[in-house]
């Protein structure tokens, strides 16, 4: 059974996530937010792909379902922390963590060597 203190912990360690709040809920991000907990710490909303969104929707239905609005229909996830176990929570937040990483490096300053 997952709890918002898991979550804080796995997200806070993975590479490059930072912690911030959003609409009175804490998230937590890379270069995108890619899960929200809400303020009673129960419950999470992720960002997957539609596919994940999909995959996770019919294999634990009793843990997640898409949020019923345009942001659902965006990949946005509804999760019932304890309904999950820490490898459930784990794989969920790796799959929304990896989605919202960049696509493309930004350019890398020149070295000057002298």
């Amino acid at each position: 059974m997952a709890t918002a203190d898991d979550l804080r912990r796995m997200a806070l360690a993975l590479e490059g996530t930072i912690e911030t709040m959003h609409q009175e809920q804490l998230a937590f991000m890379v270069v995108r937010t890619f899960v929200t907990l809400a303020p009673d710490g129960l419950s999470a909303h992720f960002k997957f792909t539609a596919a994940e969104q999909a995959a996770k929707c019919q294999a634990m239905p009793e843990a997640f379902s898409a949020i019923d609005n345009a942001w659902g229909r965006q990949g946005w996830t509804n999760a019932v922390l304890d309904k999950l176990s820490d490898a459930d929570l784990e794989a969920a937040l790796k799959a929304a963590w990896s989605d919202a990483l960049p696509k493309k490096l930004p350019p890398r300053p020149p070295v000057q060597l002298y």
